[in-house]
This record gives structure tokens, sequence and C-alpha cells, in this order.
């Protein structure tokens, strides 16, 4: 081993606890990525695999009613490569000893054999049999949540009459990845349950001998899936068609997209931050050690060292930091990955998980470190093999004295001897004073970044399912009825309000902008759905016209006075132009508002509704629930407060555990700021506090000089990372919208507060193992001449 190695394997020693500091910074962007893209490869390479092997289908149509015969002319529209003819319908389910309302979605199966497409993997049981009625396999979630097995039986209303079903076999389905009720956002997996039964069986009971009302097909290679979609559309109208959806927008698939979108930009957005922060820290510390080893770097090169030599000795400390960090921070995100995707499955009902470490992952965490470190520190390489070698064996000039601000303002006697010390030592070195608030202001935005999310969600919540949706209980009726059921229900007793809604599918379009959703027709003094505007104030709708989220304004490019072309996807299927009145700030979904009459009108099916919104009495909302159950045309039930649970459950937990864990590492990389910061001013500055004490202050004294500059600095890091915290909000939030859901800008206090808090946790913490070196100085070696 050569003289420079073991130097540097001193130094690495002597520096250990900087070096594992900056480790743990790096391992923190490490760790994310890593985590994020484990996940995202495991819920890719599992999505793929399961759509292959299971045969999901590429284009889905719902119709009324058609003949099979038709199904002929559907196989021969080109590009069409396989066609799959079904019977679906709704129905309420009747489960023992459950007494909230839970609806059916049925589904025909080739009568005793596994369907083409969109097959069924079966988890535990059988199909149904052949000949056989009354049996039906469902999807696991919903067995899971009612603890169901093979054999048990449950009751569903099918076509207004009760059938008792015996459960044969639990399942999971490519079509139902994600699963939710009409008009609903989040599922609700013990009271939505997905039924497949013998397609005879179906058939009988719906009237729907020789037809069909539910079409699935795939697609050749160089098909386009427009055109065919087009060709159904036309094909498929006189009979009642809803217009086909691709496999871009069909739900289960849509849901599971937006959430790779999203950790797509997790794995891009929270790995630069911190490897941005790793890389100004290394870049901090090594400036500072060259600095610190000025006679050294003079001694190597009179020695016959070259500018290469000395170059590459400092390199590979930087290069054994970033191994260790790369190391420690691949195992770190290995296990948190494996932790996310856990949390996934149990979100996303996938049959199996393919979970491993990708080399891709592994390979792009550490060229991106790699890069990273070595471009933080190159600046601080070329002054160190730039510095000659005379220079550097000369001590730095001592710095100019002048009188410091506090004194030419005359208030030196307001403060102590050591206070001004402290004072007058940032005033001489502000740039390494800047240096030192800028790394900890950035663990503090990482920190106010990690944190925010807790609150915007619970802000979310407070909005969406407080000021704007104030019901107990929706009613979805199975098809648009007159508003005499409205005023059934609301005599039942225990309603204290009720209000009725008409939600209509269309496909809204402005130049080449296309994007299917409903229209939501509501009363424009509506108390129990309110629309509000960004001051959280009620918009009252115009007699006339839309009103659109902002979400699907900003995909129309729509704005107030411009139109759009609304053409209905039901009823007479017409398309018209209508203007846009107004664009709201909305957290959920993707939805566009008219006033009930005007929708009523223009549509041109008198008052026809699709539901009611309940405010009830909570003393009778068992025994109304126990009501609904029973009556044929109710499609679902949904509880406003097991809704925001529902919420809680899905999509909030998978942020807020991926927040958690970047909340982690966002305070170890604080304290490795910190830490780094203080350990950094103790090397700079132990002569000159050994010559303190020589001269007689305490060792006290000492440690407050030392020790209070920390906390100064820290205390003005807080406020700018503050603001670097909002911008990485801010930047987050732009990137991570959907039509799914959107997290509100919304930092709370909370979030501030737990910043500064874990900030002065980690100066507590920093200055405690600071001050255990400093007590152990050694006054007679610190002092020793280095000339």
């Amino acid at each position: 081993m050569n003289a420079l190695y073991r130097k540097l394997a001193r130094e690495l020693w002597h520096l250990r606890g900087q070096v594992l500091a900056i480790a743990v910074v790096i391992a923190g962007g490490m760790a994310t990525l890593v985590m994020s893209l484990t996940s995202l490869d495991a819920l890719s390479l599992t999505r793929d695999a399961y759509y292959r092997d299971y045969r999901f289908a590429d284009i889905f149509v719902t119709i009324k009613r058609a003949p099979e015969s038709l199904r002929e002319a559907v196989e021969n529209i080109p590009g069409v490569q396989q066609v799959e003819t079904r019977v679906v319908s709704g129905a309420n389910l009747d489960i023992p000893g459950f007494v909230d309302p839970a609806t059916g979605i049925l589904i025909s199966l080739p009568d005793g054999r596994n369907s083409e497409l969109n097959r069924l993997f079966l988890r535990t049981g059988r199909l149904p049999e052949a000949g056989r009625s009354g049996e039906a396999v469902v999807n696991e979630a919903f067995a899971q949540a009612h603890g169901f097995v093979p054999g048990d039986r449950i009751g569903a209303i099918i076509n207004g009459r009760l059938q008792h079903i015996e459960i044969v076999g639990i399942v999971l389905s490519p079509e139902y990845i994600y699963h939710v009720a009409p008009g609903e956002l989040f599922p609700d997996f013990a009271r939505l349950g997905i039924l497949w039964m013998n397609r005879s069986q179906l058939a009988a009971a719906f009237d729907m001998d020789g037809a069909f009302n539910d079409l699935v097909l795939t697609l050749t290679r160089d098909a386009r899936s427009g055109d065919v979609i087009d060709r159904l559309d036309a094909l498929l109208a006189p009979y009642g068609g809803q217009g086909a959806v691709g496999r871009e927008d069909q739900l289960s698939h849509r849901y599971l997209d937006v959430e790779l979108g999203q950790l797509r930009t997790m794995a891009t957005v929270f790995p630069a931050i911190f490897l941005a922060v790793a890389a100004f820290l290394l870049n901090v510390v090594l400036t500072r050690l060259i600095n610190t080893q000025r006679d050294q770097l003079g001694i190597l090169k009179a020695f016959g060292y070259s500018n290469l030599n000395v170059g590459l000795h400092y390199a590979q400390m930087v290069l054994v930091i970033l191994v260790i960090g790369l190391m420690l921070g691949t195992a770190v995100g290995l296990w948190l990955g494996s932790m996310m995707a856990a949390l996934y499955q149990d979100f996303f009902r996938f049959p199996y998980l393919e979970l491993q470490l990708q080399a891709r992952s592994v390979a792009l965490g550490t060229l991106v470190t790699l890069a990273a470190g070595l471009l933080g520190t190159a600046m601080a390489l070329v002054r160190a093999v730039r510095i000659p070698p005379a220079e550097a064996m000369r001590p730095e000039p001592a710095p100019v004295f002048r009188a410091t601000l506090v004194e030419r303002l005359g208030l030196q006697r307001l403060f102590s001897q050591p206070s001004r010390m402290i004072l007058r030592n940032i005033e001489r070195r502000p740039f390494k004073a800047l240096l030192s608030v800028t790394g900890i202001a950035f663990a503090c935005g990482i920190l106010v970044l990690g944190g925010y999310q807790e609150g915007a969600i619970t802000y979310l919540i407070k909005v969406q399912y407080g000021q704007a949706q104030r019901d107990d209980l929706t009613v979805v009726f199975t098809e648009p009825t007159s508003r005499r059921a409205m005023y059934e229900l609301a005599a039942l007793s225990g309603v204290d309000h009720v209000e009725p809604f008409r939600s209509a599918a269309v496909r809204l379009s402005k130049g080449q902008a296309v994007y299917r959703t409903a229209i939501r027709g509501v009363e424009p003094d509506s108390r129990l759905h309110r629309i509000l505007d960004d001051r959280l104030q009620v918009v009252t709708l115009p007699p006339e016209g839309l009103v659109l989220n902002d979400f699907l304004a900003d995909h129309l490019d729509a704005r107030p006075g411009d139109t759009v072309w609304v053409e209905f996807l039901e009823g007479r299927r017409e398309q018209l132009p209508v203007p846009v009145t107004d664009v709201i700030r909305e957290f959920t979904g993707a939805s566009a508002y008219m006033d009930l009459d005007a929708l009523n009108r223009i549509m041109r099916e008198g008052t026809a509704i699709s539901g009611v919104w309940l405010a009830v009495d909570h003393e009778h909302r068992d025994e109304i629930v126990d009501v609904l159950k029973d009556v044929p045309r109710v499609a679902g039930v949904t509880d406003r407060l097991k809704a925001i649970q529902n919420f809680m459950d899905s999509m909030a937990e998978i942020v807020l555990t991926f927040a958690f864990f970047s909340t982690l590492l966002a305070g170890s990389i604080a304290f490795g700021v910190v830490y780094n910061s203080a350990r950094i001013a103790l090397t700079e500055r132990a002569r000159e506090l050994a010559s303190l004490r020589v001269l007689g202050l305490t060792r006290g004294e000492i440690s407050y000089i030392l020790l209070g500059e920390l906390f100064l600095i820290a205390l003005a890091a807080i406020l700018p990372g503050f603001l670097i915290g909002k911008a990485l909000v801010y930047l987050l939030v732009g990137t991570m919208d959907s039509d799914l859901y959107r997290v509100p800008l919304v930092i709370t206090p909370d979030a501030y507060a737990f910043a500064a808090a874990v900030i002065l946790v980690a100066t507590v913490l920093s200055a405690l193992v600071v001050l255990r070196r400093l007590n152990r100085l050694d006054l007679v070696e610190v002092l020793k001449s280095r000339e």
C-alpha cells in the first residue's frame, strides 16, 4: 500500500463520523430512487404479465341489448382480432350479518368454463359447473372483506327477484385490478362484489337469450384503436351503445396507469432533491477539508506527487463515501420498495407480484449518484490540484480585523465577549456561514416536503367531504327515473332533506382535446352538494351552460366564455355545443356541472334523475339503509363517512406511507447536514479554540462560542428552509395532478413546525457529539506549529 492509500485510510477513519453522515444523505437519495423504481417495476412487470397471460381486452362496450348475430359484424371490423359477448348487470346483495348496503356486478361466463378474454385467475375453489344454477365465483377482495370461503351463500336481487347464490370459487380478474362502485372514485371492498355466473342463468334472468349487453374484444398488432372504436360506435348506436372505451380509458387500467405515473414522478423528484443536497454537502465538506490540509497538499507536491495523483487521492475519498451511500441506500431502498409493493398489492388486486431488483434500477441509481457526487465536488478537486506547493505550505492569511456591525452601532455592551466573538466570526466569514445556512435550509425544505402531504390530505377531506359534499347518503338508481322516486324516499321516517341529481355520460370535446366523463345536473340552490370556488365560496349554477372543474378545463383548454361540444352517450345520443360559464377548483375527479332543469331540457327527457342525496337522522340511518337494500331500482348506496374512510384506506394510505418513508430519509439528511456543519466548524477552529483555552477562557465558554454559532446558523436556516420547502412542494404538486385526485397546495403550520423541530433536534444531537470531542481536545497537539 503506497503512502497516498495509507493517508486515505487514516483520513477516512479520522473523519468516520462525517463520512457516515454524508453517506446517509447519499443513501437517502439512492433509497428513494430504488424504492420508487422497485415498486414501479413490480407493478409494471406484474401488470404486463397478468394482462398477457389472462388476455386482457383492448376495447370495452356497454349497450342496452343486441342480438347475438351482431357479433359477426363486429368481428368483420378491420383490426378486430377476437370478440366475446357477455351479459352484465348490477344487483343488490344480501349478506348475512352485514348491515350496510352492498351491491354486486354480475358478469356472465361461458357455461362451465372460463372466458376467452379477461380470463379469471382461480385463487381457490372451482368455476360454476354447466347446468347448475345458483353458483358463482366472487372477486378476492370482496371475499376477504367478508371472510367468504367456497360453500358460503349470499342473497342477490336479480332483476327484482331474490335469488340465493352459492360461492364456489374465489377469483381475480385483469378487468378489476381496481374496482369501484358506480359514481365512486375509491374502492370499497366490503360493499361492492364482482360475481361471475353461467351465462345461461343470467340470460334467463334478464331476458337475454340469444342477446348480449356487453362486449369486449382484442385488436390486431397494426390496428388503430380510435378507428375501431368509431366503427363500433356507429354499428352499436341503434342498440343503445354507450360508447366504446379503449384500454387506456378502462376504469381499472386508467387508475393503475395514474398510480404508475405518480410513481415515476416520485422516482424523479425526490431522488433529484436528495442527491442535489448530497452533492452540495460533498462540495462543502471537500472544500473545507482541502483548506484544512493546505500544508499537506504542499508537502505532497514538494515530494513529487503530480496534480493527477493529488486529484485522484481526493476523488477516491469521494468515491468511497459514494459507494458506502450506494450500498446502504440500495439495501434500504429494496426493503422499503418491497413494503410499498406489498401495500400496492393490497390496493391493486394482482394474483401475484413479480418483485425483483432490476439491474436497471441499481445501474441508474449508481450512475446518477456517482455523477451527482463527482460533479458536486469537481470544483473543489480542481482548486486542490491548482494550488502551488509554496502557497499551499503557507498558512492562510488571517482575516482583516474590523469592527463588527454590532460594535459600529455601539451595541457591544449588550453582548458578552463570547457572543461578540460569535458575531465577529460570522461577519468575517460570511461565505462559509452562507454555505452552512444553505445546506441546513435545504434539509429543512426536504422535511417540509415530506411532512406537507398529511396536512394536505386532511385539508382535501375537510373541503371535499365536509364543505362541498354534505349529504349523509347518496342513492344511485339503476337507470334514470322520474322524481316520484325522490318523493317516495323523502317520505321515509328519519329523512330530513332530499335533493335530486342527474348524471349523464358524455364525451366533451374542444378542438383536438376529447375527454369522456359525466355531466352532473344539480339544483342551483343545493345544500347537500355545494359547488365551491377557490375561496370556498358557494358557486350558484347558472340557468344555462357548463361549469367545469379545473382539471377538466385544463385538459380541454376551456375557459369561461368558450364553447365545448357535448356528445351524450345515452338517451337520444345528441351532440350539441354548450358554453362554459365558470371553472372551479376541485381535488377529486374530472367533473362537469349543469343546472338540473337545463340538463333535463337539452337531453329532452322531462324531469329524469339518476339518484338523490339524503340528509338523515343518524338514529334512523340503519332503518333507512335496510329499506333501500330491498328497493330493486336502487343500484347503490354510499355513506359519506365511509367514503372518507375508503379514501384514507386506499390512495391516502399509499401517499402517506410514501411520505412517511420520505420524511424518515429527510430526517436522516437533516442530521447529516447539521452534523457535518458542526464537525467542519470544529476542525477549522480547533486551533483558535485551543488558543482561547490557553488564554484563560473556560471549557464552557469555548463550547458556547462554537455551538452558539451552530445554533445561530441553524435558526437562520429555518425561514429560508420554509421557502425552499414551499418551492419543492409546488414542484411536486405540479407533477402529480391526475383525474383521480389532486393533492392541494396547502402547507399546514404543523408541517413547518415539524421541519423546524427536526432541525433543532438534529442541532442539539450534533452539538452533544461535537461537545464530547471538544472536551477531549488535546491543547498541546492542536497548538503545535505545522510550518
